[in-house]
C-alpha cells in the first residue's frame, strides 16, 4: 500500500491553494466542501474563482513564508518550477502537500470522492490512473443511494439508545445489520424519515412484528431500454423477494431482477388479464403481510396509465409500507428514440397524454380538446382503436394532413416507426403489421422525425 487512506478534518483550518486557474478551481471546490478556510495564492484568478466569496485571495507570486500556519497545501499552477518550490516549502514545514499531476512531489493524493456525508468514500489510484479512479467512483455512485448520509445521521441519533438496549456487542451488530439492510433503511431512501425513526423506536421496544413486516416497491421500468432505469429502481429490483410483472416489462429488464426472486406474471394485455386488477391489489397486500419485499414492476411510469394509484390505495387501506419509484414514461422515452420532440417552439407549445381505450373498452375521448392547434397528442394503448381515433380526430376539426406516427416497442432494438398523415395512418399501420405495445403521436412535431431521427434499431 503506497498511501495510507486517512480523512483529515479541515473545518475552520487554513488551507492554501497555489494557482488561480481551472485546475485550482476544482481543488478549491473540494476544500470548500470540507469547510476549510481557503486562501488562493496567484497573481490572477480565473472568472469562477474571482467570483467565489468564500475564499481569500493573495494576489502575489509564491514565496515559502506564505505557507506558515497552513494545515494543508495544494500546488495547482501550470509552472513546474513553482509547483516544485511549493512542495519543497510545504515538506520543510511538515505540511501535507498535493501537487496536481506530479505524484513524486506529493505527500498525499486527492482521491475521487463519493460524498454521502457523513458517509464519505475515497477512491485512489495513487496518482497513477486518476481517470480509472473516477470510473470506479462512478460505479459506486450507481450502487449507493444519495440518502445514505441521512441513514448514517439517523443511526447517529440512536447510537446511545442502541448501546443502552443491547449490552452485548454481537447483539448490537445484528441489530444494526437488520436496520441497514431492512425496511428502516428503505424508508430513509424513500424520503420517509419520520416513519423510519418511528420504526427504529419500535424495534428498540422489541416490537418485532413491525420490524419484520414486508414492503411493496411500486417501480416504473421505463419504456423498454434497461439503460433508462433509475438507480433506485435497479437497487430495489436486486433486493426483492418476489416480483409481479406484466407484458410491458421487457425481457432485458427482467434479467436485472434478483435471480432467486419469485416471479409472478400478472398479465396486462388488452382484454387478456392473467389477474384482474383487484386480485393484483390483494396479492400485493398478502405477500407483504407475509413479510416479503414485493416488487411491482410496471412498464413506463406507475402513475401514467399504469393503475399505480389503485394499487397503493389498497396498500394504504391495509397499512402496508410502500414506496413509489417513477419511471420514464413511454411518451417521453419512445418519442425521444423516434426522433420526435413532444414540444417545439415552432410546432407545439403543449402536450396531452390520453389513453386509447376506457374501462368499458370504448374510445370516447375529449375530442375537441385533442384537436386544438399548436399541441402534441400522445395516445397510449390505442392500436386497436386507431381507425376510430383517426376518424374522430378529423371529424372534430383536425386537418386530415396532420402528421402522425405509431411507434412499436420504442427504445428497444425491435423499435419500428410508421409515419403518415392522420387520414392514412391507420392503413399504413395495418400494412406494416405493427403489434402492441405501440404509442401514437399526433401533431406537426412528427414532421421533424426525418431530420432528427438518431436511434438505429436492431
Amino acid at each position: 500500500m503506497d498511501y495510507l487512506p486517512i480523512f483529515i478534518r479541515l473545518r475552520g483550518c487554513k488551507s492554501i491553494v497555489v494557482g488561480g486557474g481551472e485546475i485550482a478551481l476544482r481543488k478549491v471546490s473540494l476544500l470548500l466542501r470540507a469547510d476549510a478556510e481557503v486562501t488562493v495564492i496567484a497573481p490572477e484568478l480565473c472568472a469562477a474563482l474571482a467570483t467565489e466569496k468564500r475564499i481569500a485571495h493573495l494576489a502575489a507570486r509564491f514565496s515559502p513564508e506564505q505557507l506558515d500556519g497552513a494545515r494543508l497545501v495544494v500546488a495547482a499552477t501550470d509552472d513546474a518550477d513553482v509547483n516544485r518550490a511549493v512542495s519543497e516549502a510545504a515538506q520543510a514545514r511538515a505540511i501535507p502537500v498535493n501537487v496536481v499531476d506530479a505524484p513524486d512531489l506529493c505527500t498525499f493524493v486527492m482521491p475521487s470522492v463519493v460524498d454521502r456525508s457523513p458517509v464519505v468514500i475515497a477512491v485512489s489510484s495513487g496518482g497513477n490512473a486518476p481517470v480509472l479512479a473516477r470510473m470506479v467512483r462512478a460505479r459506486l455512485e450507481t450502487l449507493i443511494p444519495a440518502s445514505y448520509g441521512h441513514l448514517a445521521q439517523l443511526a447517529g441519533e440512536f447510537r446511545d439508545k442502541v448501546k443502552a438496549r443491547f449490552k452485548n456487542p454481537r447483539q448490537r451488530l445484528m441489530f444494526w445489520e437488520s436496520v441497514f439492510q431492512g425496511s428502516v433503511a428503505e424508508r430513509v431512501f424513500a424520503g420517509q424519515e419520520k416513519k423510519a425513526r418511528q420504526q427504529l423506536e419500535a424495534m428498540l421496544r422489541d416490537e418485532t412484528d413491525v420490524a419484520q413486516r414486508g414492503e411493496v416497491y411500486l417501480v416504473g421500468s421505463g419504456p423498454g431500454d434497461p439503460d433508462l432505469l433509475t438507480f433506485r429502481a435497479l437497487r430495489l429490483m436486486q433486493q426483492c423477494d418476489v416480483v409481479l410483472y406484466d407484458k410491458l416489462v421487457s425481457a432485458p429488464i427482467m434479467d436485472l431482477v434478483r435471480r432467486d426472486a419469485e416471479r409472478i406474471y400478472v398479465g396486462k394485455q388488452r382484454a387478456q388479464h392473467a389477474l384482474p386488477q383487484d386480485d393484483i391489489n390483494q396479492l400485493l397486500t398478502r405477500l407483504a403481510k407475509e413479510g416479503k419485499r414485493v416488487l411491482r414492476l410496471k412498464g413506463g411510469d406507475p402513475f401514467i396509465f399504469g393503475r399505480g394509484g389503485e394499487e397503493i390505495e389498497t396498500l394504504m387501506e391495509n397499512g402496508i409500507p410502500f414506496q413509489v419509484v417513477p419511471g420514464i414514461t413511454a411518451a417521453s422515452g419512445v418519442a425521444s428514440y423516434a426522433g420526435i420532440p413532444l414540444t417545439h417552439r415552432d410546432h407545439a407549445q403543449s402536450c396531452i397524454f390520453a389513453t386509447g381505450h376506457l374501462r368499458d373498452g370504448t374510445v370516447d375521448l375529449d375530442w375537441p380538446t385533442l384537436t386544438r392547434p399548436n399541441q402534441t397528442v400522445v395516445i397510449y394503448m390505442g392500436l386497436v382503436g386507431l381507425p376510430e381515433i383517426c376518424r374522430q380526430l378529423i371529424a372534430h376539426g383536425l386537418p386530415a394532413n396532420t402528421p402522425a406516427a405509431v411507434v412499436q416497442q420504442g427504445t428497444t432494438p425491435q423499435q419500428r416507426v410508421v409515419v403518415a398523415d392522420v387520414e392514412h395512418l391507420s392503413k399504413a399501420v395495418e400494412t406494416a403489421e405493427l403489434r402492441a405495445p405501440c404509442l401514437i403521436i399526433v401533431g406537426s412535431v412528427v414532421s421533424l422525425r426525418e431530420k432528427l431521427n438518431w436511434f438505429e434499431a436492431g
